[in-house]
């Protein structure tokens, strides 16, 4: 609730700092006395719109600062919190500062702040209702929350956000698949193409150095065939090495035993050399036969080497990665013909996301249309007390097409009014002006008291065009929606004036010399006697009279009691 309003040098107001309490506070003066000043002054402070012209004359700029008791679990914590500013307690400070250039900057809690922030944060604390005002109850975007709220219904519409969230995502993931598909599906000859010819072709990793090296000792064949020929012939020439050297074996062993152990040496050399010879001949027969010198296989070596390197710069890969290339082209185009599959499981998600959604949101339209029916008539037993028993008040709950439908639910609900038998219901903000769209939120705001964040709400001249027995109906109801949340009205009626728990007189005054006089607004607080004066003044007009001051007397026991 608003604990405190600072004005300085705004319009006719030099210097003003209103304490507010909870309950009823009235605000009374005579016509053009100033009370729209004191709300254009709290509206700056609100976030609303700012110009030159409402800095008093003379000044350099004004302020207006407004201090709220938050409580906490207030939606204006919320906002904070997203912005990172801190809350500074129980209290939240609003200021605006206007230039008499008509520039404005904006502080909450004494940091810098947009003026957008400053109205979003403002919009939760206070509704101000009054002549030609479209804020607060008159908003059709929070028509709905509070029909929830009035219903009841806050439980199974956080339910219905995790319903649509899940639908979304259903629909999100069927979306995507879809997309990859309609993909794929371009792509599927070219896969079918290539995978087949990779397939056809079964690259190895490691296949191409080996070939190289295959292509290489192939295209050597016949030096190497000549070369192999002509070291068998050495080794079989004039009878062949490994006789030379059994004859020079023989020869060595024949004198040995008189040579006193000096040929052993040369016979064990001889021995092993007889040995490697054998082991090299046998070596070259085993190498000529193994090698596989057919000119028609280097054909077939260089045919496949040269397959294998025409696919790797078709696919602009090296010859190694042509198999992981083949692996995952096979694997794009099994997805493609499993998608059938899994494009079926995906709907089948989503048709289930979207029946749970819109059975949750089902049984809340019809709780809705039932709480409507309930709060039109409500509503319609307050009319006639506040002279608008003509008046029609009605809760539109329309279905919304699905393209439309959100987390909040499949309905668009809407508060609509006919101020005159026969005319079409309209939307609140269209219906009337002044004291009797005024009447009509008091109508609905005491049907709807508590609900809704704003703490604080304003009823400019709410008694308009009314007195009697309808003035008396306003203040009562003014003071029974004072028990939920604060309120402070701006009023000309004596019954609703003699309701408040505050009262605060706005009056005009001059001050400065005679030929150059400056006219300032004043705002003061009334205490028991000089409420009972304004009372009467208020019943009586220029003369108070004792007839007035025991009327005031009257109206002032009446709320007492």
């Amino acid at each position: 609730m608003l604990t405190n309003l600072s004005i300085r040098d705004i319009v006719l107001i030099e210097r003003l700092d209103l304490a507010c309490a909870a309950g009823l506070g009235v605000l009374t003066g005579e016509t053009g006395a100033g009370k729209s000043i004191l709300l254009d002054a709290l509206g700056l402070a609100l976030g609303r719109r700012a110009d030159a012209g409402l800095v008093r004359s003379g000044a350099a700029q004004g302020v207006v600062s407004a201090a709220f008791d938050l409580p906490a679990k207030h939606p204006a914590r919320a906002i904070l919190a997203e912005q990172a500013m801190d809350e500074a307690g129980d209290e939240l400070v609003l200021r605006r500062v206007v230039g008499a250039d008509g520039k404005s900057r904006a502080f909450i809690n004494d940091q810098p702040a947009s003026v957008a922030l400053l109205r979003r944060i403002g919009d939760t604390l206070v509704e101000i209702h009054g002549q030609n005002d479209e804020q607060g109850l008159t908003d059709a975007t929070i028509h709905r929350a509070l029909l929830d709220d009035y219903a009841g219904l806050e439980g199974e519409v956080a339910s219905l956000r995790g319903a649509h969230q899940a639908m979304r995502a259903a629909e999100a993931a069927l979306a995507g698949a879809r997309q990859t598909a309609e993909q794929a599906a371009r792509e599927e000859d070219f896969l079918r193409h290539v995978t087949t010819e990779l397939e056809a072709l079964k690259p190895q990793p490691g296949e191409e150095p080996e070939l190289a090296q295959q292509r290489s000792l192939l295209q050597a064949g016949e030096k190497l065939a000549v070369a192999m020929q002509e070291a068998q012939g050495a080794l079989e020439q004039g009878g062949g090495v490994d006789a030379r050297l059994r004859a020079c074996l023989r020869a060595l062993e024949r004198v040995a035993e008189r040579a006193g152990g000096r040929l052993d040496a040369l016979i064990a050399q001889a021995d092993q050399v007889l040995l490697q010879a054998g082991e090299l001949a046998v070596a070259l027969d085993t190498t000529a036969r193994e090698l596989d010198l057919d000119p028609n296989r280097l054909e077939r070596v260089e045919e496949r080497l040269f397959a294998l390197r025409g696919a790797a710069r078709k696919h602009n890969v090296p010859v190694d990665d042509l198999a992981a290339l083949a692996e995952r082209y096979a694997e794009r185009l099994a997805l493609i013909d499993n998608q059938t599959a899994a494009l079926g499981k995906l709907e089948k998600a989503v048709a289930e996301a979207r029946a749970a959604y819109e059975a949750k949101a089902g049984s809340i339209s019809a709780a809705r249309r039932k709480a409507a029916a309930k709060l039109d008539k409500a509503v319609a037993g307050e009319l006639a007390p506040l002279k608008l028993g003509a008046a029609k008040f009605s809760t539109s709950v329309e279905a919304l097409p699905p393209e439309q439908w959100s987390a909040e639910g499949a309905d668009r609900v809407q508060f609509l009014a006919a101020t005159n038998p026969g005319t079409a219901p309209g939307s609140l903000a269209k219906i009337a002006s002044g004291g009797e769209l005024s009447r009509f939120m008091l109508a609905l705001r005491v049907v709807l008291a508590g609900r809704g964040s704003a703490g604080t709400l304003i009823f400019d001249e709410v008694d308009r065009g009314v007195g009697g027995a309808t003035a008396a109906a306003v203040g009562e109801r003014l003071a029974r929606l004072a028990g939920q949340v604060q309120v402070l009205v701006v009023t000309h009626s004596p019954q609703v004036a003699a309701k408040g728990g505050q009262h605060w007189r706005i009056a005009k005054r001059e001050t400065g010399p005679a030929k150059n006089r400056t006219t300032l607004t004043e705002v003061a607080p009334l205490d028991a006697p000089d409420r009972r004066e304004e009372i009467a003044r208020m019943l009586a007009g220029a003369t108070i009279t004792e007839a007035a001051r025991a009327a005031a007397d009257s109206l002032l026991a009446g709320h007492e009691a």
